[in-house]
């Protein structure tokens, strides 16, 4: 077994910093596709939903239709990433955001007459955004994964949490290029032409990420268990030195040639974990605090300006806060950010639920959704990335990050789609609801979350094979009795 590595001479740290950056961009795009839909929302109701009569239900589900694609391409992405590799599945997903930002753009093309909405206009503009979604289900499953791949175990926690630092930066960019675009515009250009350039604004980060894609490797673990060993040892080679490029292709051979690759072939706990990590990162209520803010605060009694600078200090709390995370990650480790993230969160949440009770409103509410927000962008945004990288075995690891993948953009529907109706009945139970989440996230990491810090992938390994091996070992006797 390696020693856990250090930092060493041998790393070659410009190289695997270049190949994060690149594979970032696809975090990146994340965040964009998730967001331009906030600056052209209001004009595709008035083209698309209003303009044919439509109900408020129907304009819902077409804001929302790229959750559908998340959940879709986060469910296909292990079987496209053990299928033909981590390389080509997010070249497959750039291309899927490029076709979605000209599609969305103008959907119109080829099939219908520009400025004459009709239902089967609004069902291909949905198309386009479902293909987007997808582009955003592959990539948020296979950037941590092909990052963690790569990186040496000492820099793979800051190196996968940069990733989150994309997806924050992507939202970020995107309000400013909206901005740029609907400012100084009448409404009647924004309605007819504004929102198109929104959406073919992505079309430019999506090429460049598929362009720089061709110069990055393919993950090494991918290619040995393609059996493709020379070019597995040529890159761990180049990242980690040749004095430990053989034993790492060593311990990776071992891990691949003695398991099935069964999906429970390591036990259950696994699979557990990464589906509980998944579904608490949303349960918390973040995506409420992001997609809502500016409702949120204006329901508190901040005027529509002032809940929009609120929104603007969010954030710039959710970009430093996740720095201190890139920064300690690999310090302090997985579990203590994710524990002390819990408990902030809770604190955070608690007290909103009473202030909302009490029909408190004021400074204290923001402070305390700051306090909430920092707290998640610190430990639960990023680490859950990163723990959803590194803890599942080699083998398995494509299809296991699939289905944890898919349970995070369903719980991520799930809890978007019920905040306004729970709202309607509460308040204060709504936010006591994500503070009680909070407090079983907490648990959660306490009780089942192995530590990660400094271990390599196959290190961690481990730790399941001892599990299957008891469970086979407990089964045996029955089997035994079975036969006589």
């Amino acid at each position: 077994m390696i020693k856990n590595e250090t930092a060493t001479a041998e790393q070659n740290l410009p190289y695997i910093a270049g190949i994060t950056l690149i594979a970032t961009l696809g975090g990146l795009l994340f965040g964009y596709d998730t967001a331009v839909i906030s600056g052209a929302e209001k004009s595709v109701q008035q083209y698309l939903i209003t303009s044919q009569g439509l109900s408020t239900w129907v304009h819902g589900a077409t804001i929302s239709s790229a959750l559908i694609g998340c959940i879709i391409g986060g469910a296909i992405s292990g079987l496209f990433a053990s299928g033909i590799g981590r390389k080509k599945t997010l070249i497959l997903a750039a291309m899927l955001f490029f076709l979605s930002a000209l599609g969305s753009g103008y959907p119109e093309f080829l099939f219908f007459n520009k400025g004459e909405p009709t239902m089967g206009l609004l069902y291909m503009f949905n198309f386009y955004r479902i293909i987007g979604g997808i582009g955003v289900g592959l990539a948020s499953a296979v950037c941590p994964v092909y990052i963690g791949e790569i990186a040496p175990a000492n820099l793979r926690g800051r190196l996968v949490s940069l990733n989150q630092f994309a997806i924050i930066f992507g939202m970020l960019v995107v309000y400013f290029v909206n901005w740029g675009i609907a400012n100084g515009q009448p409404i009647e250009w924004i309605n007819e032409v504004g929102w198109r350039r929104m959406f073919l604004s992505e079309a430019i980060p999506a090429g460049l990420f598929g362009i720089l894609l061709f110069f990055v490797p393919e993950s090494p673990r991918y290619l040995s268990m393609a059996s493709r060993d020379s070019e597995a040892l040529k890159i761990l080679t180049k990242v980690n030195g040749p004095s430990r490029a053989s034993l790492i292709l060593a311990e990776i051979k071992n891990t691949v040639e003695h398991h099935s690759g069964r999906l429970f072939s390591y036990g259950k706990t696994v699979i557990v974990i990464g589906i509980l990590l998944s579904v608490f990162q949303q349960f918390v209520g973040i995506n409420v605090a992001l997609y809502y803010a500016p409702r949120i605060f204006e329901s508190m009694g901040a005027g529509k300006d002032a809940s929009m600078l609120q929104t603007v200090v969010m954030g710039i709390i959710n970009v430093i806060f996740t720095v201190v995370a890139i920064m300690t990650v690999d310090r302090w480790g997985r579990k203590p950010l994710l524990m002390v993230g819990s408990v902030g969160m809770a604190i955070g949440m608690f007290a909103i639920a009473g202030l909302s009770y009490f029909e408190v409103i004021g400074i204290s509410t923001l402070v305390f959704i700051i306090l909430y927000t920092a707290s998640f962008m610190m430990s639960w945004g990023p680490i859950c990335w990163v723990l959803i990288s590194e803890i599942f075995p080699n083998k398995i690891r494509g299809q296991a990050v699939a289905v944890a993948v898919a349970a995070q953009w369903a719980a991520n529907y799930f809890i978007s789609s019920t905040y306004p109706s729970m709202m309607e009945f509460s308040g204060a139970f709504t936010y006591g609801f994500y503070g009680v989440m909070s407090v079983l996230s907490l648990l959660f990491v306490w009780k089942m979350v192995p530590e990660t810090k400094n271990k390599s992938l196959e290190e961690m390994e481990a730790l399941w094979t001892g599990e299957a091996a008891l469970a086979r070992h407990k089964a045996a006797p029955i089997a035994a009795k079975t036969k006589v």
